[in-house]
């Protein structure tokens, strides 16, 4: 049984939160004693991550509150909404300040000191940054099978998961960043090095923004269910005795765990009104059972013309 992609979201932000609170003030510490404008723009990095987790976090909690007039299909998108907050915050705290400072440490150059407390602090981190991510992959892990990673990040609804595994997966490539800049410039006496990392984890961040930007602008203007899951709902549909045809199915993510699923049946013919309505429970039984997601069922029955329906019948909502 999968476990429920909330709880998966809640967990795996929730861990990545703690860890980038254990990590964040460090590097700003170290990064003030060494003077490494790397270890400062990890510093904005893990503010950054901070901050996107809190917005995540917020999403899902908004994410729960029931339906009422003016959403009445709920506030599952929030969700969706908050992890497009998460991105802008990735951009601005993160990949903005970083290459500002990388800029300012390029134009006036400083050396570092004490270095080694930025390779201890370095080395900290991606401690904290690989449980963090080993917890998101995890979690990514079951969609990459069969996938690949790039193809799993763009169809995963779960914004908790596919935010925080890029985030982390930004977070330990940054750290090598780092490690290098500080090593260069620990080598040859130059801060230049040093500023190029830090330039460098800007620019790594602003990727990672964009890309999350974009999936999740997608997810909130609604995204359907996949084409693999599409053809297992006209499988069991086909399955109903009553069914004739299955004309249209349109879908949406309302949320993570949460499907809104419109279907357009041609029934066979000389159903009378009794006959047609139990045919349409049994599509959206099937509906149901193929898929737990789903959540909300409209059928329209085609068999007669709509005029000839009955209005219940027109769009089946259970």
């Amino acid at each position: 049984m999968e476990e429920d992609p909330s709880r998966t979201d809640s967990k795996v932000v929730t861990v990545a939160l703690l860890s980038n609170l254990a990590v964040s003030c460090c590097k700003f510490l170290v990064a003030y004693l060494t003077g490494s404008s790397a270890l400062l723009a990890e510093g904005f990095h893990s503010l950054a991550d901070s901050s996107n987790q809190l917005a995540l976090l917020c999403g899902a909690k908004l994410s729960k509150r029931p339906p009422d007039k003016e959403h009445p299909f709920g506030h599952g998108k929030d969700r969706y909404v908050w992890a497009f907050v998460a991105s802008i915050l990735i951009f601005v705290i993160g990949a903005l300040f970083s290459v500002l400072e990388g800029l300012e440490k390029l134009q006036t150059p400083v050396g570092l000191f004490r270095t080694e407390l930025a390779y201890l602090v370095i080395g900290v981190s991606a401690f904290f940054e690989a449980f963090s991510f080993k917890t998101a992959f995890s979690a990514l892990k079951p969609f990459i099978k069969g996938r690949g990673v790039i193809r799993a990040l763009k169809e995963s609804k779960s914004p908790g998961v596919f935010v925080t595994f890029l985030e982390d997966s930004a977070a330990l490539f940054g750290l090598g960043l780092a490690f290098i800049g500080v090593l260069l410039t620990d080598l040859t006496g130059s801060p230049a090095f040093d500023g190029l990392a830090s330039i460098s984890i800007g620019g790594l961040l602003g990727v990672i923004a964009l890309f999350i930007s974009y999936e999740t602008r997608s997810l909130i203007i609604g995204e359907g269910l996949s084409q693999e899951e599409l053809a297992q709902l006209k499988r069991a549909i086909l399955k109903v005795p009553e069914v004739k045809e299955v004309l249209e199915i349109l879908t949406m993510h309302l949320g993570p765990d949460e499907v809104l699923v419109n279907v357009s049946v041609n029934f066979v013919d000389g159903l009378d009104t009794d006959r047609l309505e139990e045919a349409i429970d049994k599509v959206k039984k099937a509906i149901e059972e193929t898929l737990p997601s789903v959540k909300k069922v409209f059928v329209e029955a085609e068999s007669l013309p709509k005029e000839a329906l009955p209005p219940r019948l027109k769009g089946y909502r259970p």
